[in-house]
């Protein structure tokens, strides 16, 4: 397994462009053919079909977590409220300004990242997505964006990481890269920066992947860790 080829893939998008990792293990992953230097526009971003991205956000978990969500759609001036939630957890579908500021795709307005954030992300993580789609839709750079996300924590406007913060993206219908294949099912887990090994990240065998989604914006670290199926329960691919 090439991690340095799994590092480029997966800062192409926050939430865990890893997809090339599989590629690259069956020898069929790709870089990316076309450039994104800015952003396209809106309307390549948003779903005309609202039911469509509810029900692709809902994809992200199995039914027991994402049937009692919170559901959240990008309308053209931010995310807005489609299904009130049960159960504290909060699904929508992210696009690639969630991504560092060096990430290729990251004005790909293909990309579909469904995510379930657990109650203590949606608290803590999920207002830094609020925040860049807000810096993304009033026309700023991307370095403009990891700018202005790094100060508004440091303003005190996004809140602190809380302890137990992770992740779901195991829809099968997400697109998370032009390289190569476009998904891999995963969780996610946030926490203070820590050196990778701490988890045993990205060392020979490992599943534990560190990701730079948040370097040089905030204090937090992603760990991904792939799992063997889909939300739906179907099997899918592992490294």
């Amino acid at each position: 397994m090439n991690r340095r080829k799994l590092w480029v893939v997966a800062a192409s998008l926050s939430f865990a462009l890893v997809l090339a990792l599989i590629g690259t293990k069956q020898g069929q992953a790709q870089a990316p053919k076309k450039a994104y230097p800015s952003m396209a526009p809106l309307d390549q971003y948003l779903m005309a079909d609202r039911n469509a991205e509810i029900a692709l956000a809902r994809s992200a978990a199995p039914d027991a977590i994402s049937g009692d969500a919170k559901i959240l759609v990008l309308g053209s001036h931010g995310y807005e409220t489609a299904v009130e939630g049960k159960n504290g957890f909060v699904c929508i579908v992210e696009r690639g300004w969630m991504s560092p500021s060096n990430a290729p795709e990251f004005w790909n307005p293909k990309i579909r990242g469904p995510i379930c954030f657990n109650p203590p992300a949606a608290r803590s993580v999920l207002p830094t997505t609020y925040k860049r789609t807000e810096m993304a839709l009033a026309g700023r750079t991307k370095a403009e964006i990891i700018e202005g996300n790094k100060a508004a924590f440091e303003k005190g406007e996004l809140p602190p990481l809380e302890p137990g913060a992770m992740s779901y993206m195991m829809s099968k219908g997400a697109y998370l890269t032009d390289g190569g294949g476009h998904n891999l099912a995963h969780l996610m887990f946030y926490a203070p920066p820590l050196d990778g090994e701490t988890w045993g990240a990205d060392l020979p065998k490992s599943p534990v992947m560190l990701i730079p989604q948040f370097k040089g914006a905030q204090p937090i670290d992603v760990f991904i860790v792939p799992v063997g199926r889909w939300s739906d329960g179907s099997a899918a691919p592992v490294m």
